[in-house]
């Protein structure tokens, strides 16, 4: 028998179990660590994101860092900015991922060995803001490092309240400010910056709590704002159950689901001409490099397939809403069901990876009809799989949306759940970036 070798959490350094195989009982080196330890690693080098809105609550960008864990001990480096500036690099050049960024800009952490080192050089200068201390700047060379990394068009943010008073020389090279919330009432606390009020750049306000804080902030001329309240419903913005076209792609789903008939389901896009048209429009589209245009619904049906059809009215329910947080969270919707296809990629068959896409992106239709999950399900029959993962996180779905969902935070249980799964965090971080590159270049 080859030797085996497991990987035990546990409080000692090291064990032998006997492993039951069908030729007997073999011993089995186990290599142990402190799990405090590995949770240190694995929670520290995670990446996650948090959207940024503008005033009129358009996502333009994304905070990118590492997840800070919540342990004490086995402290490892959990900020690494240059490897974290790298990921993004290799995402970005890379010619099958291709993140066709656009105007979006990106959010990076800079400390004076990112700001000194060459990594910066493979990144889009116009796309990038390097978030930066006042303190750091006075550490050797790195003033001048950050003027040339300004002229070659790098956004450059100050962190408040590391200075004081506005420092002219170090505002002269600033293109932003951001602020971080550390009060429950943001609104009350922006009011103490009003020194920055009329300083020539742009304004950002992190750890936004409720859409009312959002609102109190926009009110004081803050240009970007990021932090929970994305996730919630805008009390004055939802509408409670599905319209009338959410229903139509409903019964859609279901037929799809059941394998109906093509000429039943041509019938059903005729009641709407907007999804006749946009499904035309999709098939049409230069991604299917079909040779002729195709005019009939059925034809398109047909050519589509059943799987990629029930994927893609999947993405047409969730993005039938019509108000501005309701795109937002469709937006956040679509990442994460293409972040958690991507975890289970290399553990599921591709019909389960399907279903997880789909999982994901059905993931906030509570909060996108402001309904109960369980209503939601009552209306929208799924597999019991994926209703499980979407009322309980649980199930052979759980622990992939779970993840997914964990890296929208900048705290939380990445880690532990990338250790259950067994995927490295490199991994993860990879995924998810790449999530993010389909989504906006599927946007674009």
């Amino acid at each position: 028998m080859n030797g085996v070798f497991c990987f035990l959490v546990a409080s000692r350094l090291d064990c032998i179990l006997l492993a039951k195989t069908n030729c007997g009982l073999y011993p089995v080196w186990v290599f142990c660590y402190p799990i405090r330890c590995l949770l240190s690693m694995s929670e520290m080098n995670i990446v996650v994101r948090e959207p940024l809105l503008d005033a009129q609550q358009c996502v333009v960008g994304y905070m990118l860092a590492w997840q800070q864990a919540e342990i004490d001990a086995c402290r490892f480096a959990a900020e690494n900015p240059e490897k974290l500036a790298g990921l993004v690099a290799e995402i970005i050049n890379n010619e099958q991922v291709a993140w066709r960024l656009g105007n979006q800009i990106l959010f990076l952490e800079a400390v004076p060995a990112l700001i000194l080192s060459d990594v910066l050089s493979a990144l889009p200068a116009e796309n990038i803001v390097l978030g930066v201390g006042a303190g750091d700047c006075a550490e050797p060379g790195v003033f001048a490092a950050l003027q040339a990394l300004r002229k070659r068009g790098f956004g450059i943010s100050l962190h408040w309240p590391d200075a004081i008073e506005p420092d002219k020389t170090l505002f002269s090279l600033a293109t932003h400010v951001d602020i971080s919330s550390s009060k429950a009432d943001f609104a009350v606390q922006a009011k103490q910056y009003a020194l920055i009020k009329n300083l020539p750049v742009q304004k950002v306000a992190r750890n936004i709590a409720s859409w009312q804080d959002y609102d109190a902030c926009v009110s004081l001329g803050f240009n970007f704002l990021t932090g929970p309240f994305q996730l919630m419903s805008r009390p004055d913005s939802a509408s409670k159950g599905l319209n009338t076209s959410q229903i139509l792609i409903v019964q859609l789903l279901e037929m799809v689901r059941k394998n109906a008939d093509v000429r039943q389901i041509e019938l059903v896009l005729k009641r709407d001409p907007v999804i006749s048209y946009k499904l035309l429009r999709y098939i049409n589209s230069a991604g299917f490099g079909l040779g002729c245009e195709i005019e009939s619904l059925r034809h398109a049906v047909q050519v589509l397939g059943y799987t990629p059809l029930y994927r893609w009215l999947s993405v047409l329910l969730a993005t039938a809403g019509t108000s501005k947080s309701a795109q937002l969270l469709m937006q956040t919707a679509i990442i994460r069901g293409r972040f958690a296809e991507l975890l289970g990629d290399t553990f599921l068959p591709k019909s389960e990876t399907e279903n997880l896409f789909v999982a994901g992106l059905f993931s906030l239709l509570d909060r996108l009809l402001n309904m109960p999950m369980g209503e939601v399900l009552d209306k929208i029959q799924l597999p019991e799989a994926m209703s499980q993962a979407l009322l309980t996180r649980e199930g052979v779905y759980g622990d992939f949306l779970a993840l997914a969902e964990a890296c929208e935070r900048g705290a939380g249980c990445a880690g532990r759940l990338a250790a259950s799964l067994q995927i490295d965090a490199t991994q993860v971080s990879q995924k998810h970036l790449q999530a993010l590159a389909w989504a906006k270049n599927m946007e674009m």
